[in-house]
């Protein structure tokens, strides 16, 4: 019995050890995007309340593409269908011109696929 009681708080306590881990990792991401954003936010603001250049990014994660009323979009991000996925959203930070030509969506392509994850897991927080 006391083996057994032994093994369940040594396992309980490598899980919280691992969940913490995990949760420390997340906010060093999620800081280190937000610092990314930094350049972002010249055009892009958090606050649906505001006008900027580039449409609010506040709930992207999952929206749909060109779906804020208050912004003038491209027309070829119209056209796009896109839902702004992960998968969409690197694609789109990678190198926004290639994934959708003709948008007016200008910035420095950020291939770095950690760089992408950091941003990403800001946006996620949004």
């Amino acid at each position: 019995m006391k083996t057994i009681i032994t093994s369940a708080l040594v396992l309980g306590l490598s899980l919280s050890f691992s969940v913490s881990a995990v949760a420390d990792d997340d906010a060093m991401m999620q800081a280190a995007g937000k610092e990314l954003f930094n350049k972002c936010s010249a055009c892009h603001s958090l606050d649906s309340s505001k006008n900027a250049f580039g449409p609010d990014l506040s709930g992207v994660v999952g929206r749909k593409a060109a779906s804020l009323p208050r912004f003038a979009y491209s027309e070829a991000l119209q056209k796009s269908d896109i839902t702004w996925t992960e998968a969409n959203l690197r694609k789109w930070i990678a190198g926004n011109d290639q994934f959708v030509p003709g948008t007016r969506m200008r910035h420095v392509e950020i291939t770095d696929k950690a760089e992408q994850d950091y941003l990403i897991a800001y946006l996620k927080t949004l």
